[in-house]
Formats: C-alpha cells, sequence, structure tokens
C-alpha cells in the first residue's frame, strides 16, 4: 500500500480511506488522521487489500471459437490441414463480420464477468478480427458499450494491422493504404481509439508496414502498443521503441538490443504464458535480462479464441511464476502497476493517495498464494471506484 521496504510494499493492519472516488489517505491504522474517525469503516478482518488487477492485453471481443481447431491439431492435423478446413485466423474474421454488435457484445460479457469476478478492474480489448472497416469499427464500439455497461474500466486498442485479409492475399501495403489506415482515421474520428497496435512478424506486417501505422498513429496523437519478437526477431521491439511505445508485448526471441532499446524509451514488456502454454513455445521471453535492465514486467492473460482462450489473470500469474520462474511479488506487480505502466495509466494499480479507489480484498492475508493456487479464487470483494 505504500512501503518500499516491505515485500509486496505491504503494511500489516493498514487503512485505506476513499472520497469521491479516489484513495484520500492510506498507511498504518495506528496513523490514521483524526479527520477520518467518523468516517463509515468497515473491517476486513485481516484478510488481503491490493490494488483492482489489470489485464493489459486481450483479444476479447470476437465471435466464434477455434476448439474444432484445437482438437484437429491434437488429433494431428498440420496447420496447412487447419487453413484448408477454413480454420486459423481465417475462420474467426469470418465469424466476427457476421456478428451483429449486439452478438459481439453477448458473447463477449461472459468473457469479460470472469475477469471481474477475479478483481479485474481495468481491461485493455483489441480490435483486429474484423479487418475491413466496418468491422474494425463494429468491434471497438462494443468494446467501448463493455466498459459503459459493466462495471470495469475499458482501453481500446486498434489493430487493424493484424493480418491481412484473403482480399489482400500477398499484398500487406495494398491492405494498409485501403483499409488500415483510412479505418485508424475513421475510428479516431469516430473517438473510439485509446492506443494503436501491431502484429510485426513474418506471419503479419514487416517492421516497414508496421512503421506506416505508427507514423499514421503519432500524426493522430495517440499511444502505441506492438506484437513483437513472438516468433522470431525482426527487430519490432526496437521500432516500438523508436516510436516511445507504451509496450510491446510477447518478446520470446527478443535480443540484448531490442532489450536496450526498451529500456532507454521506457516501454513496458508484456509477457503472455497464456499463448506460450497453449502453443506449446520453448523459448520464454528474456525475463533476467528485463530484471537487469531494470524493465517493470507485465502480464496479460492474452484472452483470444486462437491462441490463447484464456480468462482468469490469476491463473496467468500462475504461469508466469511456473514457465517464466517469475517471483510471486513480480507477479503481482505484473497485474497492478506495471499492466497499468503499459497501458500508460498513472492513476490506478497502487493503492496511494489520489488514485482511483480500484481494489481488491482477498480471503488470503499472504499475497504469494495470489501466485501459487491454480484453479482457485480468493477475491472476497472488489471495490470499483470506491464502490462493491
Amino acid at each position: 500500500m505504500a512501503s518500499s521496504e516491505a515485500p509486496y510494499g505491504l503494511i500489516d493492519n493498514g487503512a485505506v480511506a476513499i472520497e469521491d472516488g479516489k484513495i484520500a489517505w492510506c498507511g498504518p491504522c495506528a496513523d490514521l488522521p483524526e479527520q477520518f474517525d467518523t468516517w463509515p469503516q468497515r473491517d476486513l478482518e485481516g484478510r488481503l487489500l491490493t490494488p483492482g488487477l489489470v489485464d493489459c492485453h486481450t483479444h476479447i471481443v470476437h465471435a466464434g471459437n477455434r476448439a474444432k481447431e484445437f482438437e484437429m491439431r491434437l488429433n494431428g492435423a498440420t496447420y496447412e490441414d487447419i487453413a484448408r478446413a477454413g480454420g486459423g485466423i481465417v475462420s474467426t474474421v469470418t465469424a466476427t463480420r457476421k456478428a451483429s454488435e449486439e452478438e459481439l457484445f453477448n458473447s463477449a460479457v461472459p468473457r469479460v464477468e470472469a475477469l471481474i469476478a477475479e478483481g479485474v478492474c481495468t481491461l485493455e480489448i483489441k480490435s483486429g478480427y474484423g479487418l475491413d472497416q466496418e468491422t474494425e469499427l463494429k468491434m471497438l464500439r462494443v468494446a467501448r458499450r463493455i466498459g459503459n455497461d459493466l462495471p470495469i474500466r475499458i482501453q481500446t486498442t486498434f489493430l487493424g494491422a493484424h493480418a491481412t485479409p484473403a482480399a489482400y492475399k500477398d499484398n500487406n501495403d495494398g491492405y494498409i493504404d485501403d483499409v488500415c489506415l483510412p479505418t485508424l482515421e475513421a475510428a479516431h474520428a469516430e473517438g473510439l481509439v485509446d492506443a494503436v497496435d501491431g502484429f510485426c512478424e513474418s506471419i503479419g506486417f514487416t517492421p516497414d508496414q508496421i512503421e506506416r501505422v505508427f507514423a499514421k498513429a503519432k500524426a493522430l496523437g495517440l499511444p502505441i502498443k506492438l506484437h513483437a519478437e513472438q516468433l522470431s526477431n525482426l527487430g519490432g521491439a526496437v521500432l516500438a521503441a523508436k516510436y516511445n511505445a507504451l509496450s510491446a508485448d510477447h518478446l520470446e526471441y527478443l535480443d540484448a538490443a531490442g532489450v536496450s532499446a526498451m529500456a532507454t524509451s521506457g516501454t513496458v514488456p508484456v509477457v503472455l504464458p497464456g499463448a506460450y502454454y497453449f502453443l506449446r513455445d520453448t523459448q520464454p521471453p528474456p525475463i533476467q535480462a528485463f530484471r537487469d535492465a531494470g524493465l517493470p514486467i507485465a502480464i496479460a492473460t492474452d484472452c483470444n479464441p486462437g491462441s490463447s482462450p484464456l480468462t482468469s489473470i490469476l491463473l496467468a500469474m500462475n504461469m508466469a511464476c511456473t514457465l517464466f520462474y517469475m517471483k510471486p511479488e513480480e507477479a503481482l506487480s505484473g497485474v497492478t502497476r506495471n499492466g497499468a505502466a503499459a497501458l500508460g495509466l498513472s492513476d490506478t494499480g497502487v493503492i496511494s493517495k489520489g488514485r482511483r479507489a480500484d481494489l481488491a480484498v482477498w480471503n488470503t492475508a499472504d499475497p504469494a498464494e495470489l501466485s501459487y493456487r491454480i484453479g482457485a479464487n480468493l477475491l472476497h470483494t472488489r471495490i470499483f471506484g470506491g464502490a462493491q
């Protein structure tokens, strides 16, 4: 809650005062100022109080699922077999284009509610399964509606440079010219975009192509993020750092030059253990290099139908510890203060005076238990904007 010297910054027998949806004071109960003596009080009976959790990378608005594709892979089908059967991102794009805004909203709500039930108060949602202007805008409108209709703070990210649709096969540049950049302008004009992302990879877009998207984002005054170095090292993280990106995400194949560039720019590394697990990857992101460079590591679910159908931020924390050898204290920071930093948010992720009163109360006194448990939800209650 305040002390940087104690593990987790934990304060035993602490108190938090909330006024108008913000934290008015926090510290040891023994130091509580007299002015708060007459305020209504609630005894948490020794339970752990943390900032509300932040899931800073999701593709949670989409239609359909790829369970059949998952089964095909386990039965021995190759990527080409699945593609010929209409699988892969093509199937999600087709389903998402066909779905109405109402259908997309209704399918996303249970996934969002699962995260809310685990203490998530802030959630990033990307577009990227439309790959045409109509559907990309539809996805972003649904994301905004989720933030309006559910008790959760939504940050939207335009991911038009996610993949190339069939109509532009072998013509990535034409897709960026004809669809991606005009759609970004339209989404920005409609107030639907908080940040801009891209997929910089051999099966996605080259650094030069991504840079064109970043240049447009910069001209519009929008911050950027990037899927980088997941399957190979194309120098995406260096490019992201050049544009002072909020975050670079995945990063399994990141090299020393990329780490150095990110440290210079203050770009937050976001690790996505759900995708690593689901795809049976064997090369983890360079966690120790991030530590050595003083980079704050964020953790997210990467909730998506193809590579991480994960709707548990607590399981993502456990996976980060078991698969990436992160420490429980790092995992908790990864879904609070560092997750907020990956979204460019300075008013949440930490319990301190003046921050939003987005908090989580847990049925444990030990913060390590949040990462230790598998398939257990220790949330006692969630406080969002000062209200339960």
